[in-house]
Order: structure tokens, then C-alpha cells, then sequence
């Protein structure tokens, strides 16, 4: 960084450490609140089966999820889930088609008329696909999973650059071979300065349906061994099961019972799970009230009389619901109360 630096990067050519990305606004009726890619260094790990995954547990979890297929060139997002199009739009934006369960999905497959025809574009072209489905499809969600191709080409980079990505799932599978692909990923990703949450490990063993006995049919797994050479958590180790191939080829991966991924999706929950602990006042309560407020942060909170206040939206309301949990996520015997805020002195 020049010593004469301003900090401001739109007028500034150097290529430095500190140069703040440029990231493009989604379309203006969207509500994202977290932006997760999934990568790997190669194809064929499972990686757009850990992103309908990852969604689907989401949505178990309470949590409006969905799946931006950056996979231009071999899109299965669509397969996975069941669903069909054309998708929908009114000239200025799209519509995500919605799954059995609620997950928002935009894909190549549901814009094209045959989904089995082949998209024979370049390199450019593919990546304004993806961007369009950034700022053009109006999402609607706490999660959007962003399934890329495999490798470190130009679509992984037009997501680093364009969407402001909260962090991203790496998956892999046991192959010796795949730790050095996965090791081009998770430099590239500390190259764009985006957190990495984890390492999911695909195909990691078969379990014997007569005994029990986990049989590693690619081979000892790695995972953690890489794990440790970057510093990097181990999110789930999935299981070969036909089960699962069975629902995915059905088109209903959302009926799949398996929690090979809980662990993971907890560890994504985590990044709206910023919690802030406050004890009531003297003449309050005494109970600890836990702000849990799922993505939303209020501009300002404060006491008056007992009772815990939040300015969100020109409105003034409390936090303390009667002596049960709320979507707030705390507990307080105070009855609640929403005012105006005129009601109120600041």
C-alpha cells in the first residue's frame, strides 16, 4: 500500500493487499443476507450435491435457503431437486423457480427449452450468465449456496469479484491426488481474501450393509491431513449411500433423511448467529435477555422502565415477549410492547 494511499479503491490502479473488492449489487427487490460458494479444485467430487444438501438442511433449520447454479456448462441443480421450467420474469427481473420444500433455484436448465442441449459458450459469456443471476433473479433468502464449476477459472473468479461471498464449503473426495487440486482452492480463495469455512470430504468410505464395517473404497481419506496443512476445519466426511444416489436421481434429494452435513450447516448458521448478551435493570426482570435476532442488527437498543428497546425501521419495539422464546430467540417475564416513535424520548 502507497503511502500516499486515500482508501479509496474505484480511483486507484495499484494492485495491493488492501484493494477492497468491487462486488456488484444483486437486483434491488432481492434480500440475500448471506452469500456461501461451494467449490472444489476438480469435477467430479460431489460438489452440486453437497450444495442441494447444504440448502435443504438450511430449510430444516428454519432458514429461507437457495441454490444459484454457477455450473453453466453442466448444470444438475435442477435434476436434484425435480424441478422444471421455464422460469419466469417481467422483462427487468426473474423469478427463482421454488422446490417442494421452498428452496429458490436458478440454473441454465430452466431457461432453456430443451434441458439436455448442450451450452457451447466461451469463457466470458459463461461468466455473465452467472452474473446475471446475481443481479437479475429477485432471491428471497438468509442463504444463497453458489454451486461453481470445478477449478480456479473464470467463474469462480467473476463469483469472488462480483458477489460478496461470506465464506465458502470446499469439498473433496479421499484420492491422494484431489489434496493437491483442493490446495489450488483454498489458495485462490486466501488470494480473494474469502474466508474459508471448511472442508467437506465426499465418497469417504461405504458401509457395509451386512456388518457395519466402513470400507474406503478410494482409498485412506486425506481430508484431515489437509485440514491441518491449512488450518482449516473438517466439516463431514460423507459416506458413499445408495440411498441417496436413489433420491437424487428421483429428482427428491429434499426427502433424503440423512444429517451427513448438520455439522456443516450449524457452521453456517453461525454466521447470523451473532448473539449479544444484556442483564436487565435493576427494576427489570433479572433474567439475561440473549439478542438473537436472525440477520437482523438494530440500529440502536436501550432500557426505559424495565423494558429492553430496539429502533428498527422508525419503530420503536420491545424484546422482551412474555416468559417464552420468540423469533427474538430470548426469554423475559415483561410483558411486550410495540410503540411509536414518538412514544418514546431518545
Amino acid at each position: 500500500m502507497s503511502e500516499a494511499c486515500t482508501h479509496d479503491c474505484s480511483s486507484c490502479q495499484a494492485n495491493c493487499d488492501h484493494r477492497a473488492p468491487q462486488h456488484e449489487p444483486p437486483h434491488a427487490r432481492s434480500r440475500i443476507k448471506k452469500v456461501i460458494g461451494v467449490v472444489s479444485g476438480k469435477g467430479g467430487v460431489g460438489k452440486s450435491m453437497t450444495s442441494a444438501m447444504l440448502a435443504v438442511s438450511m430449510r430444516r433449520l428454519g432458514y429461507k435457503a437457495g441454490v444459484l447454479d454457477a455450473d453453466i456448462t453442466g448444470p444438475s441443480i435442477p435434476r436434484l431437486f425435480g424441478v422444471k421450467g421455464p422460469a419466469t420474469g417481467d422483462g427487468e427481473s426473474i423469478n427463482p423457480i421454488c422446490s417442494r420444500t421452498g428452496v429458490e433455484i436458478m440454473s441454465i436448465n430452466l431457461l432453456l427449452d430443451d434441458p439436455e442441449a448442450p451450452v457451447v459458450w466461451r469463457g466470458p459469456v459463461i461468466a455473465g450468465a452467472v452474473k446475471q443471476f446475481w443481479q437479475e433473479v429477485v432471491w428471497d433468502v438468509d442463504f444463497l449456496f453458489v454451486d461453481m464449476p470445478p477449478g480456479t477459472g473464470d467463474v469462480p473468479l467473476t463469483v469472488f469479484q462480483t458477489l460478496p461471498v461470506d465464506g465458502i464449503v470446499i469439498v473433496s473426495s479421499p484420492q491422494e491426488l484431489v489434496g493437491m487440486i483442493v490446495g489450488k482452492a483454498v489458495q485462490m480463495a486466501q488470494m480473494m481474501h474469502v474466508p474459508i469455512l471448511g472442508l467437506v470430504e465426499n465418497m469417504s468410505y461405504a458401509v457395509c450393509p451386512d456388518c457395519g464395517k466402513h470400507i474406503h473404497v478410494f482409498g485412506d481419506s486425506h481430508v484431515d491431513e489437509i485440514a491441518d496443512k491449512y488450518s482449516l476445519p473438517v466439516l463431514a466426511k460423507m459416506p458413499i449411500d445408495p440411498e441417496l444416489a436413489k433420491e437424487a436421481d428421483a429428482g427428491m434429494i429434499e426427502v433424503f433423511a440423512g444429517d451427513y452435513l448438520d455439522n456443516a450447516a450449524q457452521t453456517v448458521a453461525k454466521l447470523l448467529k451473532k448473539v449479544r448478551q444484556h442483564h436487565c435493570p435493576p427494576d427489570g426482570c433479572g433474567i439475561t435477555v440473549n439478542l438473537l435476532r436472525r440477520g437482523i442488527t438494530p440500529r440502536r437498543s436501550f432500557w426505559k422502565e424495565g423494558f429492553l428497546y430496539e429502533k428498527v425501521l422508525g419503530r420503536i419495539q420491545s424484546l422482551c415477549p412474555e416468559g417464552q422464546h420468540d423469533g427474538y430467540g430470548h426469554r423475559c417475564h415483561h410483558r411486550r410492547r410495540v410503540l411509536n416513535a414518538r412514544d418514546l424520548a431518545d
